[in-house]
């Protein structure tokens, strides 16, 4: 199809038709590709959807926007998920800048009000990072899947196709503008604990329950760490008003039975995030710190490789740093009760 003056709007809505002729891609699946000379990708097109709160306790490992980061779950549905194929494509954007358009499902084809115009469109994509983790399907099997996150740019706000290969040059090139480090796009296994980590006796226990932390809002998360602390040996909780700022979400003392560092105030950040965290989180959380507190963010997922080294970085404050699966051992130890 010629491309010439086709272009796509950012909020705006397209038939799955419209977006397999335009972008010269298939009619069927989550990612679409569009080869060029020499099997080169040319263009790549994911398709997406965020499920109501409702699948979301039933099955959190939809995809999911969180600001403007895209958490993406790769192609196969049954048994463990491989690196290679249409996931591995995405992956080659990094080295080779073709653009990736993004469209998130707003509603089921079978609510007629809608139409065909189901699709809006996100914008562009980055690719950020990609991961395995290990999840439990429907039937309470273990497999391993591919986790892949990309920031959303909606701008420009205009994509014309013609010239979008130019577009994804120029995002390429301001990646440092947006201050993505090169140690931030890997994740930091010794904190997450592996996706077969010997120190997790029951990892299956281990995701049922990262799972469920998976499904509260942001809010309901910060209060559940707060009763995890009251159970662990902190006294004198109390979360901070909700304000999504970023700052400090939980105060804690430690209590006197943990003697050497007795009335130690702790400040707690909670992360319901199924994106990673990177290091400007971590350095955020320090700056925000009272002086002489301790500093710890907690997050439902995982940490990168800059995370942790800016956690511990020599001559300042450390940061103490717990993964959802961290976070779920933790409960567990505890036979802490969550909802």
């Amino acid at each position: 199809m010629d491309t010439d003056g086709i272009s796509f709007h950012v909020g705006a809505m397209y038939s799955n038709q419209e977006i397999s002729l335009r972008l010269n891609v298939g009619n069927a699946g989550g990612i679409r590709i569009s080869v060029g000379a020499e099997g080169r990708t040319r263009r790549l097109v994911l398709l997406t959807s965020v499920p109501q709160a409702r699948q979301a306790r039933e099955n959190p490992y939809h995809d999911r926007v969180e600001g403007n980061v895209l958490t993406y779950t790769g192609t196969g549905r049954q048994g463990d998920q491989e690196l290679s194929g249409t996931n591995q494509r995405i992956c080659e954007q990094k080295d080779n800048p073709f653009p990736i358009y993004g469209f998130l499902l707003t509603g089921s084809r079978r609510d007629a009000k809608l139409g065909p115009k189901r699709w809006k469109f996100l914008g562009l994509l980055e690719y950020l990072r990609y991961y395995q983790e290990i999840q439990v399907d429907t039937g309470m099997v273990q497999r391993a899947t591919w986790m892949f996150e990309m920031r959303i740019h909606e701008e420009p706000t205009q994509v014309v196709v013609e010239s979008d290969a130019t577009l994804a040059l120029g995002l390429a090139a301001n990646r440092q503008a947006y201050g993505l480090e090169e140690a931030d796009r890997e994740i930091a296994v010794s904190v997450q604990g592996g996706i077969h980590s010997p120190g997790i006796a029951d990892a299956l226990q281990v995701e049922l329950v990262r799972k469920r932390l998976l499904a509260y809002s942001p809010e309901q998360f910060e209060h559940l760490i707060r009763d995890v602390l009251i159970n662990t040996g902190f006294r004198d909780v109390a979360v901070t008003r909700y304000s999504q700022d970023g700052g400090i979400d939980v105060n804690g003392l430690l209590s006197s039975e943990i003697w050497p560092v007795a009335d130690l105030l702790v400040q707690v950040q909670a992360k319901r995030w199924l994106h990673t965290v990177g290091r400007r989180d971590v350095a955020e959380l320090r700056g925000s710190l009272s002086p002489f507190a301790r500093g710890c963010l907690v997050t439902t997922s995982q940490f990168s490789k800059a995370a942790l080294l800016e956690a511990s970085e020599p001559g300042k404050n450390p940061i103490t740093l717990v993964s959802g699966s961290n976070l779920a051992s933790i409960i567990l130890r505890a036979n802490f009760q969550i909802q």
